[in-house]
């Protein structure tokens, strides 16, 4: 099992720029892919960013896409998630997914079998 810690959200105003961070640790060893999916209150949990372990392939939503970049350390097991230019929609609970299986989507929650405890990103307008 992988253990996941996000950190990095707070509250921003329209138009700024925030950047999580998601440290993985245990059977890091296992870690094909990492993602970041977010949802607001009333809303399914939706597909923001995946970045792929080794060939560091990255993949977006449209909706943050040329917003929004995702990257991983090279030394550590920590991925990173760029958010600029901001919108009040982007505003939700933000949550680090590791997948550990060649099979499934990355835009897909259940390809992803471990998760963190989410951090919460607020933008006002």
């Amino acid at each position: 099992q992988v253990q996941l810690v996000e950190s990095g959200g707070e509250l921003v105003q329209a138009g700024g720029s925030l950047r999580l961070s998601c440290a993985a640790s245990g059977r890091t060893f296992s870690i094909y892919a990492m993602a970041w999916f977010r949802q607001a209150p009333g809303k399914e949990r939706e597909f923001a960013a995946a970045i792929n372990w080794s060939s560091r392939n990255t993949y977006y939503a449209d909706s943050v896409k040329g917003r929004f970049t995702i990257s991983r350390d090279n030394a550590g097991n920590t991925v990173y998630l760029q958010m600029n230019s901001l919108k009040p929609e982007d505003t939700a609970a933000y949550y680090c997914a590791v997948r550990s299986g060649y099979s499934g989507s990355y835009y897909n929650p259940s390809s992803f079998n471990s998760w963190g405890q989410g951090t919460q990103v607020t933008v006002s307008s």
